[in-house]
């Protein structure tokens, strides 16, 4: 990839915008292959130390890039605006068009927050779905912008005393959330509902007993939102989970036309460095279970039937790495999940956060 810049010191939006039009100009008349992408706007507030990790990852959600992206940074003291616009670009050979990425990075201070929308409005393509990450919190900043964005893109698993479940369903009211909680638990939501996907295990699902989530410390926001997908699949009535030792556990309860059934949920927090689960272990009647553990490579998965003999085999390829998780919450900005609510709504049920 090649690369165009401009850059200014104590600048103002317009001049912002109307550099980006001449970077464009100037190498779409180089070379008329080249066209900008116009799918999607994100917007990214950050602290400024934490500026350099949040643009790493930027750069490594493989090919979910946002068509322009406009880097928020933030630091204490700071009064005036100084901007550096990018665009990115693949130079010749292959034919077609070649699509280019605009990269806008503004350093500014807190006075700038309340009037953020301001800022970035004329920097944004307009037409576009516009999406909005705030990683570092900057409650000023999302209300600024929320009336100019469709998406909001958040992490549950943020907030360790709550998990963030709270935050994320107030997001929803204004905007369309993308949790990345939620997407680091897709793997398991699908890999679970292949393994009851084969006919004769499906009737099982009416005879679960047990549902037991491991995930990393820091994580618990997934845990509950896989517990709270499945029990929303599967029609469960949930209630608060009660802290036991280190782990939360409760249960459920269904009714499967003899009465009510109830299945014990526990949310065991196991040491593991990337953030998310760690494995799931589903039973059911006669002793029998399925268990998923995160392995090199994939999840490990471990069926015992009723006689308590037990088949092994690995599931490649389930792991994606927080680097395509965050371009996987780029690319839901362009879709909706309609299993996320719901599994949101039972979430908070499950960790006691539910509005009254």
């Amino acid at each position: 990839m090649s690369e165009d810049v401009w850059s200014a010191q104590d600048t103002d939006p317009d001049a912002i915008d109307a550099a980006l039009r001449e970077l464009l100009r100037e190498r779409h008349a180089a070379d008329r292959a080249v066209a900008p992408a116009r799918v999607l706007n994100l917007i990214v507030v950050v602290d400024r130390e934490w500026k350099d990790e949040i643009s790493e990852r930027l750069r490594n959600v493989g090919r979910y890039h946002a068509s322009r992206t406009i880097l928020c940074t933030v630091e204490e003291g700071r009064t005036t605006l100084d901007a550096v616009a990018t665009i990115e670009y693949e130079e010749g050979g292959g034919g077609g068009v070649h699509p280019v990425r605009e990269r806008v990075v503004l350093d500014l201070g807190p006075s700038h927050l309340k009037q953020l929308g301001t800022i970035v409005d004329p920097i944004l393509v307009g037409e576009l779905p516009t999406m909005l990450w705030s990683p570092h919190g900057h409650d000023e900043a999302v209300v600024a912008l929320l009336s100019m964005i469709d998406v909001i893109l958040l992490d549950s698993d943020d907030d360790e005393s709550s998990g963030g479940l709270p935050h994320a369903e107030e997001l929803r009211r204004a905007a369309y959330v993308v949790d990345l909680a939620w997407l680091r638990t897709t793997p398991w939501r699908e890999r679970l509902a292949a393994t009851f996907d084969v006919p004769a295990r499906r009737a099982a699902l009416s005879q679960l007993t047990d549902l037991r989530v491991r995930h990393q410390p820091s994580s618990r926001a997934s845990a509950a939102l896989l517990a709270g997908w499945l029990a929303t699949r599967l029609d469960w009535e949930v209630g608060p989970l009660g802290r036991n030792g280190g782990e939360w556990r409760g249960s459920a309860r269904a009714g499967d036309g003899d009465g009510d059934r109830e299945i014990e949920i526990t949310l065991a927090p196991q040491d593991q460095e990337p953030p998310g689960l760690a494995g799931v272990t589903v039973g059911w009647d006669g002793g029998c279970s399925v268990a998923l553990d995160r392995g090199r490579g994939g999840l490990t998965a471990v069926q015992r039937d009723a006689q308590g003999e037990e088949r092994c085999w690995r599931e490649l390829g389930a792991s994606r790495g927080e680097g395509l998780i965050l371009g996987e919450g780029v690319r839901q900005a362009l879709l909706r999940d309609p299993t996320y609510g719901p599994a949101l709504e039972a979430a908070l049920e499950l960790s006691g956060a539910r509005e009254r």
